[in-house]
């Protein structure tokens, strides 16, 4: 052993060997267990890290490599198992300080020079030792190497952003953990103090302003987790608070913040720290530390920090003063404190970043109540007051309306005191409002809490008109009014609606005599040509008109005073303003307007609209302002002519009017259809509405304000609005009349022609947003666009109640359908105008067509039905002329998806006939070569979702008064078929058995339709059936030969037709619904379905098909059985039930193979709920049909075992779980019906498994609460077998007896699982119990089998409360409740009595 340990030792301090052999004899002596050294670890170690330390050290030379594999070894060792082992075991292993020095300096060496050599095995062996208690006690220990640690690690995150390793992260997290726990128990503050401020501030705070801007968890970075970095920033918030913010510094911060000087009880440690503050804002914009273009944005996102770290701190009672001195001198460390030394000024980006530290300067402040305005003024000086004015006057003087933040912080100012901003109330309402050219949504938002904070404010101080006059003042001042924004932009306008109703009426009529006066001695004298005056006039208009429409209504109720000043306003603003406007309308104008006259115009127009529907709300709901005296005052009779547009303006003037607004679209042309709206609305309140002459009228203004904008609406726009009025303008103008139109339809649409309702429809469909982008888009969007209106018309529940429109609109649809499938005909269109002539027809002549050939025939007749199927069946067989290539699949399958939007269940019956031949039509129509797979096969599955969604309406049986059932049957899938040669698609494909799905519910559809018709089902039928056995793809298969040229996915077609044909037939066969039949008809075209379905089946399933079981053949397989044993239930017919038993026979073979490959893939098939359904009820069926079940394996057995995977399998989530529990209920039934006894027992076993109820039905507990009902419903079913299989017989012996006491007994441990469970299954207990007895109660049970469940129920006893038991004695019927009573009555006794006994016991 001398000898070994001599000869390492000796080698590896030999100046002989070499290097690589040194290394070599290092490593195989730590791991070799030959190799027997003294304290062998510490001595590799040290001899690892005397190399390194003398290498760093200049006194010994090494190759790189060298050094590098010595870092290795010394990080292979730290990392290992086998030190990690020893160390827990109680072994001292010593680090040496040297070796932790030369670890800092390289981290520090890495951080200045660059360098990436041995950074990774350096930061490795760091991270090893941090991680280790027993090795971290070396950096806890001397409390300066963990301090210079962490110092270096920050500066090299911070140094070299661009080329961090991970694990560095990791590092620096174990470091701020480390020092967290000695800042804790330091007893020197001003150490602590020291070592923060002097050594980790700086880099602490660069590396979380990297932090925070997601440097390194940028997309394709993926150098840091977001949780991890998370804690990095949490722990460098708790080192700066425990460090600089200490409960023991408080004084030195009152001295130096205050004034206060220390009292003598404070003198020791803490008699040399002064400026607490001082030094760590010194530190924080001392030059050098970081890049200058980083070092502005640090200081920003530091001061934010240090003052709400100091508030944390030190906020209480008393200290409000205090932590507001803080705040000027952090905000001195900003840039824009001191904006006049600025060489250059400060970009959007800058403000952004400081004026969001303001914010939070500010919010703190708010929400901490750091400013209390009495206590400031009394006490203080109004020292906070005066701050925060110079804020407010350095916001204002450098207005940055761009900025979110900007009027975020002036919203804050105003609510902690207005009186801080009231001096500067005309500039704060000029650069954040009137001036302000506000775009960005985020802003906007912005600038509407400010201006709502603004009004509210001034509302509780009940000087609203006061703040008007300042606003006005501003409107009204000199300034360059083109390049202002609409006054009353939605943000604004907002404000004001929700702010004007609650003012008293008092202060609003003010408000608006206020408006008023201004707008008569300042603008109007002075509009005749002058274009910013004009201009100014708009936006006055604007701000009197919201004023006047958002007011408190007045009532009969209202005070008579504030009736009559309403009036004798009204009366003022019609004769004063809108009068003298309108004037300015007359002619003689030039050809082309001068903008001024169109502003005046706008504003005149604007006032006058307003007036009439003011003047009219007033007359209606205020009956002391109809009769109060004015100008336009008295109860007079209703006119004998026209309702004037507005009293006092004679007809002449409006024409004048009208002539001059139509020669541009602008916001007074748009008032002026809202003049003609309003006097609708007026003629239809008069008694005399339904007079020929007020007829007339109400036909002219609805042919007036539609005329009004057709060529507008018409040209389009892909402009938005923001549903001002003041922001109507030429751009917006098309959305704002088509708005009014849509909005108000059920007030026009009465009075329209034909003509109108047609460009209505037109245009509906023309601006619908029918592509996904541009609905994506429009969502995003929050103003109004046509798109937008027109999409919410098309989606409103009253579009199907107007009905003329509704229809109008349809029929332009449906023609613009049939005009795509007409241009891409490609020759013989007169023979196709034939054929399908409601492709040709014409808008409401396709309705007559209709309804003439219904009135024909009458109600109950019939239609020579061959015509039309023979006609689309000749285009289908043949060569059809028509095409469509992709553009126009396309737009066909954007007009469908509107038509899906149509309540197309509920149209009358010759829409409902033209709109399904247009559809049946479309959808037999050949693709062409353009047309990929996929496209094709989405149009298809549109097509036949809407053909689906029409014959589950109310006119469905109107179809088959133009075509047979077995017709539409052959022309659907004659086309299909054909149409699945060209798919490319594999049987698999979830777009493809998605169409089958489709497909087969239409199929099914019409079925239905046939059974409902009843007459003739065997001839239908069997049209259908002589259609599918005669079909080529029957054929294949009959013969029994497999080809290239078969076509799977026809196949699959032919399946899913056969499966719908046996699912129909099956139930009414089985039910013998059928009278008018021969009693012999349905079933053997049953059978002969069931027969060419086996085929099919068997082909699918043949040798060349292998792999899982398609869907198709699942969904299949099913109905297949059903049929059989539908078959087998009509006893009455023994050819056909001999005939059946052959079929039954012949396919004995493939229902095993189905059998045996479903229970495989059950699990695999929960993903795919349709399968998986069909799959479980074939299993059920399965259980029904003796003869098919294998004769080695029980079938409830392997069944059971197939579901008991499903449900345990971890990977299946719990909403999939809940999902499939109602498919499992009715298998789970059956099988209890099939079950013997032996299977009871084993299944109780496997659900026992584990000793936990759960294991059958998920480990976790949400599935385990919400399975429980359905696992309770089973376990019942079960237990209802026992105890039937328990009862004494009268006759026969007790064989198996032995197995049902091992259910009994199992059925004992389940319940003692359940009340395991308590907190579960404690809500379920009563019922439990109620079930028992009922069950128990109708047999007598053998003594030990009912002993054993007695004293499972005991245990769920144990589980009911007293109110639970006195519902049990209530509800129970009478012979169950005396079982009841006996069983509790021996619970009681015996059970309780014992269980009380043995907690005595154990207390």
């Amino acid at each position: 052993m001398a000898a070994v340990y001599s000869g390492i030792s000796l080698k590896l301090k030999s100046k002989t060997t070499s290097w690589e052999d040194k290394l070599k004899l290092a490593h195989f002596a730590w791991i070799s267990h030959q190799c027997l050294l003294p304290n062998k670890e510490q001595v590799l170690l040290d001899w690892a890290r005397q190399s390194l330390v003398a290498f760093y050290k200049k006194k010994l030379e090494l190759k790189e490599d060298i050094v590098e594999r010595l870092w290795i070894y010394v990080d292979n060792i730290l990392h290992s198992r086998k030190l990690q082992n020893l160390l827990k075991n109680g072994k001292t292993v010593n680090l040496q300080i040297s070796l932790i020095k030369i670890i800092n300096e390289r981290i520090a060496e890495f951080s200045l020079l660059g360098s990436q050599r041995n950074i990774c095995v350096v930061l490795s062996c760091c991270q090893s030792i941090l991680s280790t208690p027993a090795l971290a006690v070396i950096y806890t220990a001397r409390q300066e190497l963990i301090v210079d640690l962490l110092s270096q690690l920050c500066w090299l995150a911070c140094r070299q952003p661009g080329a961090i390793i991970p694990q560095l992260f990791e590092v620096i997290h174990l470091s701020l953990s480390h020092y967290l726990s000695l800042q804790q128990q330091q007893v020197n503050p001003r150490r602590a103090f020291g070592e923060v401020t002097g050594h980790l501030l700086q880099p602490c705070l660069v590396l979380r302003h990297f932090l925070l801007g997601g440097t390194w968890t940028q997309a394709g970075q993926g150098q840091l987790r977001p949780a991890l970095g998370r804690d990095i920033r949490n722990q460098i918030e708790a080192v700066l608070q425990g460090g600089a913010f200490q409960p023991e510094l408080l004084p030195s911060y009152k001295e130096e913040l205050l004034d206060q000087q220390q009292g003598d009880s404070k003198i020791g440690a803490m008699k040399n720290l002064l400026a607490p503050l001082g030094t760590m804002i010194a530190r924080l914009v001392d030059a050098g530390y970081c890049d200058p273009s980083l070092q502005a944005s640090v200081v920003a996102n530091s001061v934010a920090l240090l003052y709400k770290l100091f508030v944390e701190s030190y906020l209480k009672e008393g200290n409000q003063l205090l932590c507001f001195k803080v705040l000027p001198q952090l905000f001195g460390c900003l840039r824009i404190s001191h904006l006049e030394e600025q060489r250059q000024a400060l970009s959007v980006s800058d403000w952004t970043t400081e004026l969001l530290v303001v914010e939070q300067f500010l919010n703190s402040v708010a929400s901490n109540t750091i400013y209390n305005i009495a206590a400031d003024r009394i006490r203080h000086g109004e020292a906070q007051f005066h701050f925060y004015r110079r804020l407010a006057e350095l916001l204002l003087k450098h207005p940055q309306a761009l900025v979110p933040a900007w009027f975020r912080c002036l919203k804050v100012l105003l609510s902690l005191n207005h009186l801080i901003l009231e001096p500067d109330l005309d500039d704060l309402l000029a650069s954040a409002w009137i001036d302000a050219e506000v775009t960005e949504l985020r802003t906007q938002k912005a600038q509407e809490a400010l201006i709502h904070t603004l009004f509210q404010t001034y509302a509780k101080l009940r000087q609203v008109p006061r703040l008007f006059e300042e606003v006005l003042g501003v409107l009204c001042r000199p300034a360059a009014e083109a390049l202002r924004l609409p006054v009353l932009t939605a943000g604004p306008a907002a404000v004001l609606q929700e702010c004007l109703p609650e003012l008293p009426l008092s202060q609003v009529l003010d408000t608006w005599a206020l408006v008023q006066e201004r707008f008569q001695s300042l603008i109007l004298s002075g509009l005749r040509g002058d274009e910013d005056m004009a201009l100014k006039s708009l936006s006055l208009s604007s701000l009197l008109c919201c004023v006047m429409v958002n007011m408190r209504s007045l009532d009969a109720g209202s005070p008579l005073p504030v009736v009559r000043r309403t009036r004798q306003a009204m009366d003022r603003m019609l004769q004063g303003l809108v009068k003298p406007l309108l004037d300015l309308l007359r002619k003689p104008w030039p050809s082309t307007p001068e903008l001024w006259q169109q502003k005046v115009g706008d504003s005149a127009l604007l006032l006058a609209h307003t007036w009439a529907q003011v003047d009219t709300v007033l007359r209606l709901s205020c009956s002391p302002y109809r009769s109060e005296p004015g100008t336009l005052a008295g109860t007079t009779p209703e006119p004998s002519g026209p309702l004037p547009l507005l009293p006092g303006v004679e007809a002449k003037h409006w024409e004048e009017i009208e002539e001059f607004t139509v020669q541009s679209d602008s916001l007074g042309r748009y008032c002026l259809e809202q003049l003609h709206l309003q006097r609708m609305k007026n003629t239809l309140l008069q008694a005399s509405f339904q007079s020929e002459e007020a007829l007339c009228a109400l036909r002219r203004d609805a042919t007036y304000i539609l005329g009004s904008g057709r060529v507008s609406v018409t040209r389009g726009t892909l402009a938005s609005w923001d549903g001002q009025v003041g922001t109507v303008s030429a751009l917006t103008y098309p959305i704002a009349h088509w708005h009014l139109v849509m909005s108000n339809l059920m007030i026009l649409i009465s009075y329209l022609g034909p003509d109108d309702l047609e460009y209505l429809a037109s245009i509906l469909l023309r601006t619908l947003p029918v592509r996904k982008a541009q609905e994506g888009l429009a969502e995003e969007e929050p103003d109004i666009t046509l798109g937008k209106i027109s999409q919410a018309v098309l989606h409103s529940p009253l579009f199907p109640e107007m009905q003329s429109l509704h229809s109008a609109f349809f029929l332009g649809l449906t023609a613009r359908c049939g005009n795509i499938l007409c241009a891409a005909a490609q020759r013989e269109t007169a023979l196709l105008r034939q054929q399908l002539p409601w492709l040709f027809e014409e808008d409401y002549m396709v309705m007559a067509h209709w309804e003439n050939r219904f009135a024909k025939v009458g109600s109950e007749g019939v239609e020579p039905r061959e015509e039309i199927a023979q006609n689309i069946l000749s285009l289908v067989r043949g060569d059809s002329p028509i095409q469509l290539e992709g553009e126009q699949l396309e737009s066909i399958l954007q007009l469908l998806g509107v038509l899906s939007a149509l309540q197309l269940d509920s149209l009358l019956a010759p829409y409902h006939v033209h709109c399904f031949l247009l559809l049946l039509s479309v959808a037999v129509t050949p693709p062409g070569s353009s047309c990929s797979s996929s496209l094709t096969l989405r149009f298809l599955r549109t097509c036949y979702q809407l053909l689906g969604c029409l014959q589950r309406g109310k006119s469905a049986q109107a179809v088959l008064r133009v075509m047979y059932v077995s017709d539409i049957f052959e022309v659907t899938l004659t086309s299909l078929f054909r149409a699945s040669r060209r798919f490319l698609v594999s049987v698999n494909d979830p777009s493809w058995l998605e169409f089958l799905q489709v497909v087969g519910t239409f199929l099914e559809q019409l079925l239905q339709m046939l059974i409902q018709r009843k007459p003739s089902l065997g001839l239908n039928f069997g049209k259908i059936l002589a259609f599918l056995s005669g079909h080529q793809l029957h054929n294949e298969v009959t013969s029994g030969k497999r080809s290239e040229n078969q076509i799977p996915l026809g196949q699959q077609l032919m399946l899913v037709s056969l499966t719908k044909v046996c699912q129909v037939l099956g139930p009414l066969v089985k039910e013998q619904k059928q009278q008018d039949e021969a009693p012999e008809v349905l079933p053997k075209l049953l059978k002969e379905v069931v027969l060419q379905a086996g085929a099919l089946l068997q082909h699918c399933m043949a040798p060349g098909a292998q792999g899982r079981l398609p869907p198709a053949v699942i969904s299949s397989v099913g109905s297949l059985l059903e049929a059989n044993v539908a078959l087998r239930s009509r006893h009455n017919w023994t050819d056909v039930s001999k005939g059946t038993d052959k079929a039954l026979s012949a396919y004995t073979t493939l229902y095993q193979t189905i059998y045996a490959q479903i229970l495989l893939e059950l699990p695999a098939l929960v993903g795919d709920p349709p399968s998986f359904q069909a799959a479980v009820q074939f299993l059920t069926l399965f259980f029904l049909v003796p003869e098919l079940h294998p004769q080695k394996d029980s079938v409830c057995t392997s069944v059971f075992h197939s579901v008991r995977k499903v449900l345990a399998d971890p990977v299946i989530p719990v909403q999939v779980v809940e999902e499939i529990e109602p498919h499992l209920g009715t298998l789970f039934t059956q099988m209890l019906e099939s079950g013997t006894t032996e299977d009871f027992r084993m299944w109780l076993q496997c659900i026992l498994q584990g000793l936990d109820v759960s294991n059958l039905w998920r480990a976790d507990l949400q599935v385990m609460l919400k399975t429980i009902p359905s696992f309770l419903n089973c376990f019942h079913r079960l237990l209802c077998s026992i105890i039937r299989e328990g009862r004494q017989k009268d006759k026969g012996s007790a064989e198996d007896l032995p197995v049902v006491l091992e259910c009994a007994r199992l059925v004992e441990r389940m319940y003692s699982h359940m009340a395991a469970r308590a907190e579960e299954f404690r809500v379920f207990s009563p019922f439990m119990v109620a079930q028992y007895v009922v069950e128990a109660q109708k047999v007598t049970l053998y003594p030990a089998v009912k002993v054993l469940l007695q004293e499972g129920i005991y245990l769920i006893l144990d589980l009911c409360i007293e109110s639970d038991i006195q519902f049990l004695r209530a509800s129970l019927q009478l012979g169950v409740r005396d079982v009841f009573k006996e069983l509790h009555s021996d619970y009681v006794k015996h059970h309780k009595a014992k269980r009380e006994g043995e907690k005595r016991y154990a207390v």
